[in-house]
């Protein structure tokens, strides 16, 4: 685990963390990413999607961007693009929650159900039944039915 994620890890056992797409941890005001926030926070997706592009290309290995940069997407009702980003997120860090919650909601907005019962199972696995993107996801799953 870096450094960066194991005090993004400790932060949350102390204060709750919330953030409008999951992400590791915090990030700088100012930063891209913490201006990418902002602008999902304010649901700009044309903003947030031209500001994480440009971070995702400066920052390839970086799945946090790649998530945020597909939940932008989604909610711009970019699909196809969103579910890429999300492959990237997870190419990245398989392990990565809020990439597979993600990646199952657009799966179930586009009517694929199974591809999105797939990766409810691949959560229950690295995060049980009980954690917020396996609750999150399974409810989607049950409406989109």
């Amino acid at each position: 685990m870096t450094k960066h994620l194991l005090l993004a890890a400790l932060m949350c056992l102390i204060a709750p963390c919330s953030f409008a797409a999951d992400v590791s941890g915090p990030s700088p005001a100012g930063s891209d990413l913490g201006n990418a926030k902002a602008q999902i926070d304010k649901k700009d997706w044309p903003g947030a999607i031209s500001t994480l592009e440009k971070y995702v290309k400066a920052n390839p290995n970086d799945a946090d961007g790649y998530n945020l940069l597909g939940y932008s997407l989604r909610n711009a009702k970019r699909y196809p693009e969103a579910i890429f980003n999300y492959k990237e997120a997870l190419r990245i860090d398989p392990q990565h929650r809020g990439a597979h919650e993600y990646l199952g909601v657009a799966y179930v907005q586009t009517k694929k159900i199974a591809k999105a019962k797939e990766l409810l199972a691949s959560l229950e696995k690295i995060c049980g039944l009980k954690c917020e993107e396996y609750v999150d996801l399974k409810k989607a799953i049950d409406k989109g039915k």
